[in-house]
């Protein structure tokens, strides 16, 4: 049986790809058509196809229960979404114009603290910050960039506007499979591909690596990039391995590396051999024992000294993270205004920050209505969705939030768009997020489109793949 986009009605939400119960978008015409030309059971053996692909690809992530660690296969729904390419190049200008205000700030929290002490962002909320580095404090890294690559998290509301919903400047993760995709998509559709002026996103790897090159403490026709990852056992492991594969950098963990005289090497076969740049995968408190942890396993001895000494580009740059912060996220539009001194071009979803008694009272007032976010967790973990939470719950948060202020904010529960996903015996919406990729370098870079995240299952709002969500291709196009 045929897919009939008139049965296909995503209610009160904004769809990616239908406009109403079978009036398709412009830009999704053909799309939609071609797929109605399909019967439902060739659509159902073209993901079997893919599900295929993916398990002889190897793509995959781990997750971790107390049952112990779960190596899964990425889940994956076939559909592509579609947004066009004068809407991105908006969307894309506002992605920069962020990440270029969030690395004054950060600069400017290590080294003169003018936003502080101009009461533009309380210096409060910074010294009780789990992610403020006192050790960065006077460093200048190279061009005064500290996050190089930051995965912005979007969604879109009712209103079809894009809103920013967090930054990601620690170690953002994800971009492998927004690169796969695209590849099992060619696979599964490729006939899509002559027909639609589809922008491409090969190109991420070079970019990256030319961002990484450009902060080589010593200007290098070829300077030695390594990408450090904690091992097989991390979660983004398959995407570590990818990412060093495409750009033709060595993939090592801490054991491989050494610090002598305040210089990184690489031991090899042939002796030691120098480390230029490091795209570190391991957060800031496994960097390196004699600083941070002492009983790290995973970092470099002396990799700070020689960092602050300037012998070896770190990126993302130690102490970034101070401003990858749920609560510190809400000031980003006061810091495009004070840095930039422009307005932003992306709105940040309305929020409540509990370190205001007044805005903390609201917010316990109307757990009901409201999502919950402690200010440093990541993947989805550690939130609390009022409107789905038992009353139980929403007491032990409302414990939580007066105990703890500072570790929380709300935001209201975003209505999050939709897209169509491939059901067992039809096209069923279900709602996505978008996560464009930024780089930052002597010029910025923005991918096209980005990993687009998806809540496989009916009426859920999580779209991380650590708590059962899945993902799907992301195509810009010109209409």
């Amino acid at each position: 049986m045929a897919i009939n986009w008139k049965n296909y009605n995503p209610g009160e939400f904004y769809d990616e790809l239908i406009s109403s119960p079978g009036y398709p978008r412009k830009a999704a015409r053909k799309l939609t058509k071609y797929l109605a030309s399909l019967s439902h059971e060739e659509l159902k053996q073209r993901k079997a196809t893919i599900e295929h692909a993916i398990k002889t690809m190897g793509i995959s992530f781990t997750v971790y229960s107390e049952a112990g660690n779960i190596d899964r296969q990425w889940p994956f729904d076939l559909i592509p979404r579609i947004i066009t390419q004068k809407e991105w190049d908006h969307t894309s200008d506002g992605l920069k114009q962020r990440l270029r205000a969030l690395n004054c700030f950060v600069h400017d929290v290590y080294n003169d603290g003018k936003i502080l002490k101009d009461k533009v962002v309380p210096a409060d909320l910074i010294k009780k910050s789990k992610n403020f580095r006192k050790e960065c404090v006077g460093m200048k890294p190279l061009h005064e960039v500290w996050a190089h690559i930051c995965g912005t998290d979007l969604i879109r509301d009712k209103d079809g506007e894009f809103y920013v919903l967090e930054d990601n400047l620690r170690v953002p993760s994800g971009v492998s499979y927004m690169l796969e995709n695209r590849t099992v998509t060619k696979r599964v559709f490729p006939e899509l591909f002559e027909n639609y002026n589809i922008q491409p996103i090969t190109d991420y790897p070079t970019q990256l690596f030319d961002t990484l090159a450009a902060i080589s403490p010593k200007p290098k026709d070829f300077p030695e990039v390594v990408v450090l990852t904690p091992g097989i056992f991390n979660s983004a492991y398959f995407e570590h391995s990818y990412l060093a594969q495409q750009m033709g950098c060595e993939l090592v963990q801490g054991s491989d590396l050494y610090v002598e005289d305040d210089h990184v090497f690489m031991k090899t076969i042939e002796g030691l051999a120098p480390v230029d740049v490091i795209y570190r995968r391991i957060d800031d408190l496994f960097l390196d024992p004699e600083v941070f942890n002492p009983d790290s396993a995973l970092g470099v001895p002396g990799l700070m000294r020689a960092w602050l000494k300037g012998n070896v580009g770190l990126a993302n740059a130690p102490g970034a993270g101070v401003a990858d912060d749920k609560v510190i996220y809400t000031y980003v539009p006061k810091m495009i205004k004070y840095y930039l001194d422009e307005e932003p071009i992306l709105p940040n979803v309305p929020s409540f920050l509990c370190t205001d008694k007044a805005q903390m009272q609201h917010v316990i007032q109307n757990l009901d209505k409201l999502v919950v976010k402690p200010a440093n967790e990541s993947g989805g973990y550690g939130m609390l969705i009022g409107p789905q939470a038992s009353k139980k719950e929403r007491a032990e948060f409302a414990r939580r939030i007066r105990a703890n202020p500072r570790e929380y904010m709300a935001q209201p529960l975003i209505s999050l768009s939709t897209s169509p996903v491939l059901g067992e015996n039809t096209m069923e919406p279900r709602h996505v997020d978008l996560r464009p990729f930024i780089l930052q370098g002597s010029k910025p870079y923005v991918t096209a489109g980005g990993l687009t995240r998806v809540a496989m299952v009916k009426g859920s709002y999580v779209v991380n793949s650590s708590q059962g969500g899945g993902s799907k291709d992301t195509w810009i196009v010109r209409e």
